[in-house]
This record gives C-alpha cells, structure tokens and sequence, in this order.
C-alpha cells in the first residue's frame, strides 16, 4: 500500500484521537535473555480471516505502548502463501471484528465512533474509502451479515436496572443500587445492562434501522461474559437466525448453565427453541454448506461448565439430532464446516498439546489435520483441503499458518508469518521437555519441564511449580502474557507444569474427577510431579517454589498448609482462601454446587462437607512459608477480600508475606504498566527466597 493511500485511510480517523500511533518498537536486545519488557514488545496476531475467494488473508496484529499504557490494533492483508503482507490501517485506535465483505471487494470491522462508541464501519481491502456504516445506540460489540447481505445482526445492550422513578424522583444524583435478586455482578461489572441481537436491513451503503429481537426479555444474547458473534448462525436464505441464550435471570441463572439455540424467523417474526430438553450448554450455531444441516457444540449436564464439548447436528429438515462425537473422548474448543459439506475441522486439547482434527459427518471418524509439540486456534477455510490458522507454543506467541492436506493422515504446515521473528533473532530461549510422571494412585501424569536457556545438566537451578486454574483449564503448549514459562525459564527458574487431575486433554474421566474433589487428587499430582522432578541432580531440592492464580492461587493457599517443608516461597493470584465465603460471594453459583457438591450448610451433603473441612483457611495455624498474594479489585469472580484475608492471616502468623492490589483490574492483570509492574514484584519475591 502506498504511503498517500495510508495517509487518505487515516485521515477519516485522525480527528478521533490526539495520542501518537503505537508502532512496532524498534527492539534491540544485545544481552539475548527474554526479559519481562520483551514479553511485552511482542506483536499479538489474531482473527486470520480467509477471502471469499479463497486468495487473500485478512488479519490484525497488536503491539503495546507501555508509555500509553495501552495496545492498538491495526488490520493487514496478505496473500494466501504469505506473501505481500501489507498494512492497511493506521489509526489510533484499535480496529476489530474484521471480515470480508460483498464477495471479497470491501471490508467491514469495528471501529469508535465520535462519541467513543464502537459502530460498523467498512473499507476497501486496501483501507481507502473507510466510512461509517452503522450508528446503533451504545454501540456494537459484534456483528454478522447475512449471507446474501440484505440483513446484519448486531450486538447491542439494553439495560436491566431498576430505576423505580418514586424513588429516584428529584435525586437524580443518587447511586444506590436496588437488588432484588443475584447475579447483580458478573465477572468484573455491576451488571446494570446486558446484550441484545439487533437485525438490520443493509442496503449495500448504510446499516438501517435496527430492531430488537428480543425485546422486553431480561435474558442475555449473546451470553456473558465470554459470549460474542460465534453465538449466531445465518441460514442460508437468510430468514433465520439462530443464536444462543439462556433465558433466566437471578438465582435462576447463577445455578444453570442451561443454554439452548433458539431460531427467529424474520418474516414471521417467530422464535422456537432447537435444543430443548438438552440441559447443558449448548452454543456456536454454525450451517453447513447446502444449509441442510446444523452443527453447535453442547455439553450434557446442566450445572457443569468443563463438560465435555460434544459436536452435535441437526437435520433442518427432520430435527433429528446427532452426537458425532460419542464415540470421541475429548472435549471440542472450535470447530468450521468443510466447504464439501462431508466434514468438520476442529481443534481439541489432546495429550498436552491442541491439534486439528477432522471428523467425518457420516461415519462419524476422526483423523487428525494437523499437530506437533503446539496448540492451533482459530480456523479459516480457503478450500476443502486447505485451513489458514494459528499456532503458538510456550516459546512463541501465536502466528499464521496455513495447512494442508496431502492424503489420509497427512499434512503439511507453511508459516505464512514471522511478526515477531526479528525479537526471537536476538534472543536464547529456553527448552521445553515431555516428562511422563507417576501418580500416587498407579496412573502416569504428562508433565512439561521448561529449562533455563543454555541449560548445563551439572548446575544446579530453583524450580518452581506452576499450578494451573479453571480448574478445568488445559496446561497444553499456552503461550500467556501472565504466566509465561519462557519468560520464568529465562529467569534461571526450572518450570514444573503438572497436567494435573482435572484438565483437558486425556479424557473426560481424566477431567471430570476434580469436581467435588478440590483439595484430593489434583493435590497429589502437584506433590508427585516435584517429588519426581527434585530427584533430577539439576534442581536444587532446597529452592522450590509454587504459584498460580484463580484456581491454581487455591492451590497455593492449600498447599502453604499441607506441603511437608517441599517449598520455600508461594505465590498466589486471585485465588480461593476460604471456600465457604467464597460460595456466598461468587456470582455463578452453578460453578460452586457443581465444583464444590453443595452449600455448606447442609450438613447431611458428605460431599460438600468434605469440600468445605479442606477449605484452606482451615490450613493456616500450618502455614510456614513466605507467601506474596495479588488481586485485582474488580474480580468479582473471587473477590479481593479473599487476598485480603490470606494476606491479614499470613501477617497474624509472622510469616513473611506481600501484596499487590490493583482498584483497576479483574481477575487478570490486563494494562501494561500493571502487568510490568506485577511481573517485577513477581520475580523480585522468588529471587529473594529462591535464589
């Protein structure tokens, strides 16, 4: 793209922002060690979108500015073998959604309007001619054009709160809020609105007036918090849409997860439920190709979150349904129609890593599409045979790849970018070893061990134990920008990182015994993955440490009482200190019935009462070991109060103990002076005890 073509794209933006665009920086690392500012240098590719022509990739990536203290995201077009990889936003603001629009000749995205709202806006592929397109009040999070374009739903919000005008009558002012019922809070806000499908005509120039398909109902669609455009399906005609909600509120809500696929017909106006009488949740609507048929993801039990994720369709015609996936083991994150029609790409926790897999829609036989020591997300087809996705591994951060099949259980993977190839040039990274671990009771555990960069077998290193949340959360080949073993590694530290009783990967038996079992056998598999390990003559048996947050900081806490002198330091981060407030105190209380086996007051529940005697606040007259604690004070998930406490216990024991709150956070540390900042305490706190 030609600087004058940049130059005419930015001006239709420049008037909404004074603040300096964010640029990749310019990195030079002389030392070659992968430090904490380096992690935040990196550019974060994302939303690899494929044209409708099968010949151009439509992408975003983010860098950060930590003088801003901010990331922003700009657009990129390349063509399918990666070459001619070129930017066409520059903007001050971040552009997101993107997708190809009227057969591939213009792009449509998200973008701020002059109010600071985000509306639809499109461009041409190479950004000239960018306008504004939608004006929806309060904005647009997500958006999906119908097939044949005459139509778009949006996401908007309409709000739930109760403003009795006799009490609010002349105290305008006043900022009292009147609850009636739970669910008030959800994840990190007062939930003072909620999200709504809006359909719209589109006439090819502007998005017309929009109307609410649910209106008057107080349920979510998509649903929060996590719930975005993958919640709506377009048939082919284009006069149905199917999205995903689950329609109750209150108490009703925070002890269900219940969500069905409901269709709304736009001539008629009418609305039926396709999956009533499944009870679990049941989401991603997605027609196949001839529109006869269509496939969501659902899971069994109502109450349950980590079900398994089976891969079910209907016929359109008949409404029978159909499990493909009884016969497969593993739960499925994504999944995309073949353009043939005859199969189904989709990625899955497997054995420590997140291959592609395709299923066969009648035979229901999986093959794998693509793996190694990696996880894929995202898919974008190109044609039957080709899929343009991601990957990213604990070394590296996600990039673009394409893959394709070359014959039966046979593949072949092309990176088709490199955006962060000129930081890793400069740098010696770590290693990561596959170690199989056995457990206490007779079973064999997939453990990664992350070595230092030029590892020498003859040293002696500190190691510390990584224990992960959810806590049915996958310790697959994750790259994060929190928890990230590179980074930890290339501090000196050996990484421990148990695929402990609980995660995905090895079979829902393997995963489901976590529930109702807290404190139990995933414990056992902590203590038995650094039983193991400190047998190595590299780890220095006496500078253990642990950390982890959410579910794994409950680790931490438990652990600090019941570890037999295996630790010298913990860390934990928005973690679980006393399970009996937290029951009261969280907001989705179909989490903690499922997880925990019931409300600790009742007494006849051996389950719950089990759960509930291992509380780790039960734990701290054994406590013993310095402890440094973090939480952010918008995480309604776990609120701050639990940190509080643990933080006031360890204080009341002598033990040697640190905080870090953040009034601007949730349950993740997201800002990138905040995340620097928790980083350096992070390493401070284990140097100073491990080292």
């Amino acid at each position: 793209m030609s600087a004058s073509a940049l130059m005419m794209a930015a001006s239709a933006v420049a008037a909404d922002s004074d603040a300096p665009l964010i640029e990749r920086p310019d990195y030079q690392n002389p030392s070659g060690i992968f430090t904490i500012e380096t992690l935040e240098q990196l550019g974060r590719v994302s939303e690899p979108t494929v044209s409708p022509d099968g010949s151009k990739v439509l992408f975003g990536i983010t860098w950060e500015s930590i003088e801003q203290n901010k990331g922003n995201r700009e657009l990129w077009v390349m063509n399918l073998d990666g070459s001619e990889q070129t930017r066409i936003t520059t903007t001050a603001k971040s552009e997101n959604s993107a997708v190809w629009i009227d057969g591939g000749k213009r792009i449509a995205f998200l973008y701020p309007d002059a109010d600071g709202k985000p509306q639809v806006w499109v461009m041409n592929p190479d950004g000239s001619e960018r306008k504004q397109i939608s004006t929806l009040k309060g904005g647009v999070s997500g958006f999906l054009f119908s097939p044949d374009q005459a139509n778009v739903v949006m996401i908007g919000t309409v709000p739930v709160e109760n403003k009795d005008p006799e009490i609010f009558d002349g105290i305008p002012q006043a900022t009292g809020r009147v609850i009636t019922d739970v669910m008030y809070k959800h994840w990190d806000e007062w939930v003072v609105d909620i999200p709504h499908p809006f359909i719209a005509p589109f006439d090819g120039n502007t998005i017309g007036q929009a109307i609410d398909i649910m209106e008057g109902e107080p349920f979510e669609a998509p649903m929060k918090p996590f719930g975005g455009i993958e919640s709506f399906a377009w048939s082919k005609d284009g006069t149905t849409l199917v999205y995903v909600s689950r329609k109750k509120t209150g108490l009703e809500y925070a002890e269900s997860t219940n969500s069905d696929l409901y269709a709304y017909n736009l001539n008629t106006g009418q609305t039926i439920n396709l999956t009533e009488g499944m009870m679990g949740y049941d989401t991603c609507p997605a027609f196949s190709p001839d529109g006869n048929t269509l496939a969501w993801l659902s899971m069994e039990h109502d109450g349950c979150e980590s079900d398994k994720n089976r891969l079910f369709i209907m016929d359109m015609n008949t409404g029978e349904r159909t499990d493909l996936t009884v016969d497969w083991d593993y739960t499925i994150e994504q999944f995309l129609w073949n353009p043939n029609g005859k199969s189904i790409w989709f990625n899955a926790y497997h054995q420590g890593g997140a291959p592609i897999f395709s299923i066969d829609v009648k035979t229901r036989k999986v093959t794998t599409w693509a793996d190694g020591i990696c996880d894929f997300t995202s898919l974008s087809c190109a044609d039957e045979k080709t899929v343009i996705t991601m990957r990213h591994s604990m070394l590296r951060p996600n990039e673009i790849v394409k893959v394709v099949a070359k014959g039966r259980d046979k593949f072949e993977v092309t990176d088709l970018t490199d955006v962060n190839g000129f930081i890793f040039a400069q740098l010696t990274m770590p290693t990561v070893e596959k170690r199989m671990v056995p457990t206490t009771d007779g079973k064999e555990m997939l453990t990664w061990v992350v070595l230092p960069p030029n590892f020498d077998a003859n040293k002696k290193y500190p190691a510390i134990l990584y224990c992960q949340g959810g806590p049915q959360s996958a310790v697959s080949q994750f790259w994060s920008y929190r928890w990230n073993f590179a980074l930890m590694a290339s501090r000196g530290y050996v990484i421990i990182a148990p695929n402990r009783r609980g995660v995905p990967g090895f079979g829902t038996e393997w995963e489901a015994q976590i529930s109702k079992d807290y404190p139990g056998q995933n414990m056992a598999d902590y203590l038995a993955a650094v039983d193991c390990l400190k047998q190595e003559p590299y780890i220095d048996e006496d500078h253990i440490g642990a950390t982890g947050a959410s579910y794994g900081g409950f680790s931490i806490y438990y652990l600090a009482g019941n570890h037999d002198g295996r630790f010298k330091a913990f860390w934990a981060h928005a973690g679980i200190f006393n399970i009996e407030a937290q029951y009261l105190e969280t907001e989705e209380m179909w989490f903690a019935n499922w997880d925990m086996g019931g409300a600790y007051w009742d007494r006849n529940n051996a389950v719950a009462q089990r759960t509930f005697a291992n509380s780790p606040h039960r734990f701290v007259d054994r406590w013993d070991t310095p402890i440094a604690i973090s939480h952010g004070e918008f995480d309604f998930r776990i609120l701050a109060s639990q940190g509080m406490a643990a933080f006031n216990a360890a204080r009341m024991r002598g033990i040697p103990c640190e905080m870090v709150l953040y009034p601007d956070e949730n349950h993740w540390i997201l800002k990138p002076q905040n995340a620097i900042e928790w980083q350096r305490l992070f390493f401070r706190w284990f140097d100073r005890w491990l080292k």
